[in-house]
């Protein structure tokens, strides 16, 4: 397995990031989502001008893994919390977290986790929430794994198609 290198994004991860989310998202969700309604969301949710935003709001923390030629193969994104829970002062949410599918099961994703949980811990966070797909066993077995458990669940829109997002939170 090739060996990633894990650092904070800056400015210029923009492009990067934007074709690394649309790829993972669609291999991920392809299976079951309509594409068209596919297609309309990551144009939104992960075209350039959001990753350009996330970037520039210090509210926010990006981290990218990358092969030691450049490629990126992974990331994380933290923000503010902004889920339909019972909000604690010391929330932060781990909003995305990707790896493209050579580079899972090799323990890039615990290392991505654990980057991520100490980027959360740097901002003075108690507890990590994120939400997932109930149908991505694989990635809620991880989060299980991880020390995350469900605490409330909610609508995901992908276009303008809904769909049922679980939450979760580990407390650090």
């Amino acid at each position: 397995m090739t060996p990633v290198i894990w650092r904070r994004a800056g400015p210029s991860d923009a492009p990067a990031l934007s074709l690394l989310g649309g790829a993972t998202f669609l291999a991920s969700f392809a299976h079951d989502h309509p594409g068209d309604a596919l297609i309309a969301h990551i144009s939104k949710a992960h075209g350039l001008d959001y990753y350009q935003a996330a970037l520039a709001d210090p509210e926010q923390h990006v981290i990218i893994g990358e092969t030691a030629l450049g490629a990126p193969v992974g990331y994380a994104l933290l923000t503010p919390p902004n889920l339909p829970v019972d909000p604690q002062p010391d929330d932060y949410e781990l909003k995305r977290i990707y790896l493209l599918g050579p580079w899972q099961s090799g323990g890039h994703g615990h290392a991505l986790m654990e980057m991520a949980l100490e980027a959360a811990r740097e901002r003075g966070a108690k507890r990590l929430l994120l939400a997932v797909y109930p149908q991505n066993d694989k990635a809620r077995r991880f989060y299980a794994r991880q020390g995350f458990e469900q605490i409330g669940r909610m609508t995901f829109m992908v276009g303008d198609v809904p769909f049922e997002d679980l939450v979760y939170a580990r407390k650090m």
